[in-house]
């Protein structure tokens, strides 16, 4: 379920004129930060419904903290295990509730 929501997610935020590269499900921490760095990506969006992976999430802020990369790629949340409780804990910069407001709080990001 949570790859269709991640999917519906994409392609509101490309129906909204955004750019996004689709990375699948299973993502490694390392893959997301290097494909950021690739595609000269300005947010990372993920998608969590798993509570046991949330820890990962930390570890991709992490990474970006340590390759001095944290304040030119903001993180967005989203998923059924993830609040905006995990969003401050975490340290990232948005959460969303629903594919509309990934649109909004993406463009705020960015602006």
């Amino acid at each position: 379920m949570q790859a269709l929501g991640k999917d519906i997610v994409a392609a509101t935020l490309r129906a909204a004129g955004l750019q996004v590269v689709n990375l699948g499900v299973d993502v490694a921490p390392e893959e997301f930060v290097r494909a950021a760095v690739h595609e000269k990506a300005q947010v990372i969006g993920i998608s969590i419904s798993m509570e046991e992976t949330v820890p990962y999430l930390k570890d991709v802020v992490d990474i970006l903290k340590q390759e001095n990369l944290r304040a030119k790629i903001k993180v967005i949340i989203g998923g059924s295990a993830v609040s905006e409780r995990t969003r401050r804990d975490c340290e990232v910069d948005a959460y969303a509730v629903n594919y509309l407001d990934s649109v909004k709080k993406v463009k705020t990001l960015l602006s």
